[in-house]
């Protein structure tokens, strides 16, 4: 216990630990195993479905996702084109052998509504007609931005069962906006939220983003107000990261690797104290008007219907990716299409995919192994507020989590970073836990995850 309580600090910033293994983990796969074989054992009564649209108008300065700006040539219909031979591939691969049913469905990217009206359309076809998802029994999520939140679109997602939109915002300040590399007015904001609020989907959510240069604790509580005025169901609030190959990045001459910030950096270190400042203050006035929180950065409204997964709770097993940017889960493979941050590499990965005509085998991923699904299911349970019961983990795996992860959780519980009043039953963060997720998630990496996540070449 002597060495757990002398462990060096730990950053709060290090990395947003949404999926498990990272995408950067991921490799090649020798052996191109085929999906019949992968889903033959797989329960599929309950499947999550998600189709990745890889366009946006802009890109954002602080973004690191799989997108590209703009779709020349009609690149959007030869994408679809592509996606709906993917679907006919995927759902063939499930086979007929027992039900297929999805439980939830999500459209992300990129920016789904960068699609035309019609577009869209076909999207909802291809995830109803080749897929077999009936969109308007099941939660559906949509992703979408103020400059293509039109009417004719929303009308479209209303129409075909969409229960969720989520809207990137980042600041309600203009200036704010300008900062992070996002050309947005407000004014063009709220004209997208009063569209989206028209459209009837029974839940807003808005991602707000802290940490911006120039953004002080009142700049940061005005964008607050400004999105409560509209009292969204949800709101994410997301700490400000400058990757490599981003616009911030190349801004700022960053050289920081994909998983962690420059050590010792003093800088670097005020920043997350200012990260830290904003985030408590963020979430304090959210508690404080009727929002309960989910995980570090969700939070609902406490009277506001639940519509889906939770935060980390979408990265199960039993999902389906489609789209060369998306992700899918069998219980001993995650695998997707390669992974490229700079434009150019991009729009090589798609290109290539729109020409591809065999989609029956996995190309890219990596292998999970029961101590690495262990590692899995902890990090998503104990990164959501309500955290772990013990006694569902032992059910699942036949261990006890203090056995199997010990020295992490005396770490933990030293730096106050677990709810002490929880009970012997529950695994819980503190609330200071909570606030150092992106600093406590890391830590729960396998060091083989490690060493590949170190060893992979951003492009």
């Amino acid at each position: 216990m002597t060495d757990t309580l002398a462990a060096p600090p730990v950053r709060p910033y290090r990395s947003y630990v949404y999926a498990y293994p990272h995408k950067t983990a991921y490799r090649p796969l020798d052996d191109r195993p085929a999906l019949r074989e992968l889903w033959a054992a797989e329960p599929k009564e309950a499947l999550s479905l998600y189709a990745h649209i890889p366009f946006c108008e802009v890109r954002c300065g602080f973004c690191n996702l799989f997108t590209r700006i703009g779709a020349p040539d009609e690149l959007t219909g030869r994408y679809l084109d592509a996606l709906e031979r993917q679907a006919l591939a995927v759902r063939e691969a499930l086979g007929d052998d027992g039900p297929v049913r999805f439980a939830a469905a999500a459209f992300g990217g990129g920016t789904p509504t960068f699609l035309t009206a019609g577009e869209l359309e076909r999207l909802c076809d291809i995830a109803e007609k080749r897929m077999g998802a009936d969109l308007r029994a099941v939660p559906l999520s949509v992703e979408t931005s103020p400059s293509t939140a039109t009417a004719d679109r929303l009308a479209v997602l209303a129409d075909r069962g969409a229960t969720r939109i989520s809207i990137g915002v980042q600041s309600f300040v203009d200036a704010e906006a300008r900062a992070a590399v996002r050309p947005q007015r407000r004014a063009e904001v709220e004209a997208a939220l009063g569209r989206i609020r028209d459209a009837g989907a029974p839940v807003l959510n808005i991602d707000l983003i802290y940490g911006i240069d120039g953004q002080t604790g009142e700049s940061w509580r005005a964008s607050l107000d400004a999105a409560l005025a509209w009292r969204p169901e949800e709101l994410y609030l997301y700490p400000l990261y400058v990757r490599p190959l981003t616009g911030l990045g190349r801004l700022t001459g960053a050289a920081a690797p994909v998983a962690g910030t420059v050590a010792g950096d003093p800088a670097g270190a005020a920043w997350d104290e200012q990260r830290l400042r904003l985030y408590r203050s963020g979430r304090d006035h959210l508690l404080a008007n009727g929002y309960t929180q989910v995980s570090m950065r969700m939070f609902r409204r406490a009277d506001a219907p639940q519509e889906g997964p939770d935060d980390y709770a979408c990265q199960t097993d039993g999902m389906i990716g489609l789209g060369c940017g998306a992700r899918s889960y069998t219980a001993s493979l995650h695998y997707s299409f390669d992974y490229a941050v700079e434009m150019r590499e991009v729009r090589g990965i798609i290109d290539r995919f729109t020409r591809t005509r065999d989609f029956s085998r996995a190309e890219v991923g990596r292998y999970v192994d029961a101590g690495e699904a262990r590692r899995r299911h902890l990090l998503q349970s104990l990164l959501q507020a309500g955290g772990m019961e013990t006694a569902e983990y032992r059910t699942r795996f036949g261990t006890d989590p203090g056995a199997d992860f010990g020295p992490e959780l005396e770490r933990f519980a030293a730096r106050g970073w677990l709810d002490t009043a929880a009970g012997p039953e529950v695994l819980r963060l503190s609330p200071e836990g909570l606030a150092y997720s992106d600093g406590l998630g890391p830590e729960l990496f396998s060091p083989a995850v490690r060493a590949a996540m170190a060893a992979y070449e951003a492009k």
